[in-house]
């Protein structure tokens, strides 16, 4: 061999291993060379020879047999302590097609899953594993696990050219193995990887990457059938937020699946929605600093647990939704940081590649590969794990260069502006890929600016000249913000602040939204949902009960986070979870607690029920003020209406007076109104008052410009709901 090549091969920089390794006919013959650190001899089986190769040094064996072909061979390899028979790795052509590679270079390979990682299979008919990885910046690249001891030097991979990936099939590896690459890099040096393309981890802080085959039989044919059947926008849509390491704490998938399917379909949720689930070194984290992308954490399971929970999800009806992290990934020197000893995922220029919130690393999102390696990694979930639906994190910090950023520490784009032209570019291919590939799919945008176009289809420019982002919803956060800051004020200041809740009507049909009370708002000294409010222990249940049936009534979708349900007074903590305790009978203020749950179960309840609050979410027609003026009186009036006309009436009186006789201007054509649901109910925990009997519509007093007018009572700190006799 020559002396260069030997030199490379053994320090694992060398491109071709398999132009070295393995047999290859020459004069004479055909040459055998093997690789087996700490073999004391190695033996070339085929049928009708056996043959003993030569000891070249530092595990190299070699030797040239008189054969005219190559023929189908084992070898037999002695250490000191054992002796095994086995496939020759380098005898194998690639088992990656050229049509993968090209389509991956191009960045349209929409399963890059089934062609990067490591893949069982059968390949040239011997069972095996096949591992790609891309690293076009490494001088070398080796497979190191438990098969080897952690020593690669008998695994090098080959380049397969100008794809940058590296290719290596290990012939009777299976599942369950563990593994990382050993790259080397530019200068020589050599760091151990996860695998990026990982469907499977080890539980942290352990970081290997797991060979992966999946066994999980689907049970949800009917549910995948009929998801598709109404858009997310005018569907019932009501998502309990959940923490899955927090909700029960200590339980597996599995167990989870035992407990949470039957405890969200009780509260009359639509959907779940998992704060990121793919696999995360912190948990402080909450899984929104990502390692694994492929992978959902051991920390509850395997895979296929996970599918096992998703699969009793929809069992019980109940759509799951996942927060996607696709903004930023950590530093961590095993995965995607200079992932070959050069900026990869990440943007080359490092302003560019810091965020400057998180101490992370931004993706490269004009890069095809990277943007590869997202856009798959979404369909990835959709398809593999029948994930309903992606909220996408931090969306706003991807569309703009100066996110975070003083004067002088970015750059404008080409055309002098402020948005991330290619984060843009990467958003739209991504929703336009997941909508097309997944029937029934919703995307949800975390996006907290006023950029045009959000839930927008992609091909339909805007004001700005850009087409939309293609989501399917956008969080309302201006919705939250004011409405939280509405009600955290004491009664006698709210007048003052009357408009934070009525003007999120003024853009209301501008994108389709959810409202969302998420795990942000009650962390970090924010306070949990029932002890923003102001006053008493029965001021501060009554004003959240007010806020949820405000929050249920107004247009656009519900979300809420976990230990909201039951007004827990205690910030969430991802250490404890829940205070589960607060609804123990045995404690004296459960009934208070469970008061709250159940009107969240009666709300849910009502909610699907109705028709006017969902079908035009989107649409103007479906939502008329009553009285939104009413600032002196701390009160809120509004019609919603189904498609078919029919309407219902919503009713806040977010003052702790009782309001008799209060007029109401109504629709002519309605001769009387029913109470639906009042917050006050005293089986909330509330005082009871309210409205047992049919509201006559009295036309001969017409009302805030409408043809006729009721007069209900409205309850203290409390929303009503009436809806035509």
């Amino acid at each position: 061999m020559d002396p260069g090549d030997r030199d490379r091969l053994l320090s694992g920089a060398h491109h071709d291993p398999h132009g070295l390794l393995g047999a290859h006919p020459v004069r004479g013959g055909v040459l055998f060379r093997v690789l087996r650190p700490y073999a004391r001899a190695v033996t070339v089986l085929a049928k009708g020879l056996r043959a003993d190769l030569h000891d070249e040094g530092d595990g190299l064996f070699g030797g040239v047999i008189p054969l005219s072909a190559i023929p189908e061979y084992e070898l037999l390899v002695s250490y000191e302590d054992n002796t095994v028979t086995v496939h020759d790795p380098y005898r194998f052509l690639p088992a990656l097609g050229e049509l993968d590679l090209y389509l991956f270079g191009e960045g349209r390979h929409e399963e890059l899953w089934q062609a990067m990682g490591a893949w069982p299979m059968v390949h040239q008919e011997v069972t095996g594993t096949r591992f790609t990885v891309w690293a076009p910046n490494a001088r070398g690249v080796r497979v190191v696990g438990n098969f080897n001891y952690w020593d690669g030097t008998g695994f090098p991979m080959r380049s397969l050219g100008s794809s940058g990936v590296w290719e290596l099939f290990l012939p009777e590896l299976g599942e369950g193995e563990l593994y990382k690459f050993e790259i080397t890099r530019p200068d020589g040096t050599r760091t151990l990887r996860a695998d990026p393309m990982a469907r499977r981890t080890e539980c942290p802080p352990a970081n290997a990457s797991v060979v992966q085959a999946s066994h999980h039989r689907w049970q949800d044919a009917a549910w995948m059938e009929r998801r598709a059947d109404r858009p997310a926008h005018a569907a019932p849509f009501s998502v309990y937020e959940v923490h899955l390491g927090s909700w029960r704490p200590g339980l597996t998938y599995r167990q989870l699946a035992q407990q949470l399917p039957a405890y969200v379909k009780d509260l009359g949720f639509t959907h779940v929605e998992l704060m990121p689930v793919a696999e995360h070194p912190f948990g402080g984290s909450w899984g929104y600093q990502v390692t694994g992308f492929y992978a959902p954490t051991a920390r509850m399971g395997t895979p296929d647990d996970f599918k096992y929970l998703v699969d009793a999800l929809h069992r019980a009806g109940i759509g799951v939704l996942m927060d996607w992290v696709p903004a930023h990934f950590p530093r961590d020197d095993w995965a995607l940081a200079e992932f070959d000893g050069r900026p990869l995922y990440e943007h080359e220029d490092p302003a560019r590649a810091a965020h400057p919130d998180w101490g992370t690393l931004e993706f490269d999102y004009g890069r095809a590969e990277v943007r590869n390696f997202l856009v798959a990694n979404a369909v990835y979930w959709c398809e593999e794990f029948h994930i309903d639906g992606l909220r996408v994190d931090a969306v706003a910090s991807m569309l703009y260069l100066d996110y975070s950023r003083e004067s002088g520490e970015w750059t404008p784009n080409e055309h002098g502006g402020r948005e991330n032209l290619d984060a843009v570019a990467f958003l739209q291919e991504m929703n336009a890929t997941v909508y097309r590939r997944c029937p029934g799919v919703v995307t949800v945008a975390e996006e907290s600016t006023a950029w045009d176009g959000v839930t927008r289809a992609t091909h339909h420019a805007g004001p700005g000249g850009f087409g939309g982002l293609g989501f399917g919803l956008k969080w309302n956060m201006g919705w939250m913000h004011d409405s939280l800051g509405y009600v955290s004020k004491e009664p006698v200041h709210r007048k003052y602040h009357h408009n934070e809740m009525t003007f999120s009507m003024v853009y209301a049909y501008s994108e389709n939204y959810v409202l969302p009370i998420s795990h942000d708002e009650v962390v970090h000294g924010k306070r949990s949902l029932v002890s923003k409010m102001p006053g008493d222990w029965w001021q501060q249940r009554a004003t959240q009960r007010a806020y949820l049936g405000f929050m249920w009534a107004h247009p656009g979708k519900q979300l809420l986070f976990m230990g909201q349900e039951f007004a827990q007074g205690a910030e969430w903590a991802e250490g404890h979870g829940p205070d589960w305790w607060l609804l123990d009978p045995s404690y004296s203020a459960e009934p208070d607690h469970r008061g709250v749950r159940d009107l969240v179960r009666d709300l849910n309840r009502h909610y699907a029920d109705t028709p006017a609050l969902w079908e035009q979410d989107t649409l103007p027609e479906g939502f008329s003020w009553i009285d939104g003026g009413a600032s002196e009186d701390n009160v809120f009036a509004f019609l919603r209406y189904g498609t078919d006309g029919t309407p219902l009436l919503a009713v806040s009186n977010f003052s702790p007076v009782v309001r008799h006789a209060y007029p109401l201007g109504v629709p002519e054509d309605v001769a009387a109104w029913r109470e639906v649901l009042n917050t006050d109910e005293a089986r909330y925990g509330g005082s009871g008052v309210g409205n047992p009997e049919p509201l006559v519509s009295d036309a001969s007093v017409p009302w805030h410009g409408r043809p006729a007018s009721v007069t209900p009572v409205l309850p203290p700190l409390a929303t009503v709901w009436l809806r035509p006799v």
